[in-house]
């Protein structure tokens, strides 16, 4: 930094009431929340600023007449830099309420953005909090309570709703960090992570399985208990169904309030896991009553 007086446009021989006048005239011009986006009116703000910390105290002052201290306030022949008011640590007087006392008697509109920043600042609400939380399939079809544990003990209670889907963020309002000054908490802000289900999938609303049944259930028909995201139920198997049949259970999907999904049942044909003779003998015996080709459409 420069020579402080020069800095400020005053004469050595100044008296510290003429040096306020001067920090302030400048200060006015140059403030930042004058010049939003003017890194040279940001700069030049800062030196004006160091400038006024070291002339401004009296005993600083005497200790620079004397030699003692350099511009930057380092004891010589130390050669640091005087860092107080620089925007990236964390002691700038001007990124907290303490930092506007110098110009409380100024009666101008200067003064005025000067005391809307301090009570911004009072009033600035906590940061948010990021959170993951990973919730079963069926959580997430037919909704839920749960918990997020945090970092340093406790938890959150998260309610989910039915149909959440994956990635969707809830906002715990309230629940984040605490206001550094007298404003509101931040907000809890819980990214939902769905684990996949063994046999459930999900399209939108609607939920889909397969689900296997014995050749003798497909040939004659049956039925058949089929789990469903809110309980098993009886579902009818036609008489002579294929394998892929798809059948419908209405509303048996995702449990939307007032307009449910549906769970669709794909038929999977499943032969006996070990050897039968009875139904080989069966089969190797029976001629259907009419001959039909299940591949007939399948001919090049």
């Amino acid at each position: 930094m420069k020579d402080p007086y020069q800095t400020l446009g005053v004469s050595p021989s100044a008296s510290q009431a003429d040096i306020k006048k001067a920090y302030l005239k400048h200060a006015k011009k140059l403030h930042p929340d004058l010049n939003p986006g003017d890194k040279n009116a940001e700069e030049r703000f800062k030196q004006v600023s160091a400038a006024n910390d070291l002339l401004g105290d009296p005993e600083k002052r005497r200790r620079y007449d004397a030699g003692e201290i350099d511009e930057s306030g380092a004891e010589r022949p130390q050669h640091k830099y005087y860092r107080h008011y620089a925007a990236e640590t964390a002691d700038n007087p001007y990124d907290q309420r303490a930092g506007y006392a110098d110009f409380s008697g100024a009666d101008d509109i200067f003064a005025e953005i000067l005391k809307r920043r301090a009570q911004e600042a009072k009033n600035a609400r906590g940061h948010d909090l990021n959170y993951q939380l990973p919730i079963d399939f069926l959580d997430a079809v037919v909704g839920a309570v749960k918990h997020v544990n945090l970092p340093h003990g406790g938890a959150l209670e998260v309610k989910i709703p039915p149909g959440i889907e994956e990635g969707q963020i809830l906002r715990l309002r309230g629940k984040g960090a605490p206001s550094p000054g007298e404003g509101p908490s931040g907000d809890a802000l819980v990214e939902i992570r769905i684990q996949p289900h063994r046999f459930f999938t999900r399209e939108g609303d609607n939920i889909h399985l397969d689900l296997p049944i014995t050749i003798t259930e497909a040939a004659l028909g049956a039925d058949v208990r089929a789990p469903t995201p809110s309980g098993s139920v009886m579902l009818k198997v036609p008489k002579g169904s294929n394998a892929g049949t798809l059948l419908r259970l209405k509303g048996k999907g995702v449990q939307r309030p007032n307009a449910p999904g549906d769970a669709f049942v794909r038929l999977k044909i499943v032969m006996p896991a070990t050897p039968d003779a009875e139904l080989d003998a069966f089969l190797t015996k029976w001629k259907p009553a009419t001959a039909y080709d299940p591949r007939r459409d399948m001919n090049p």
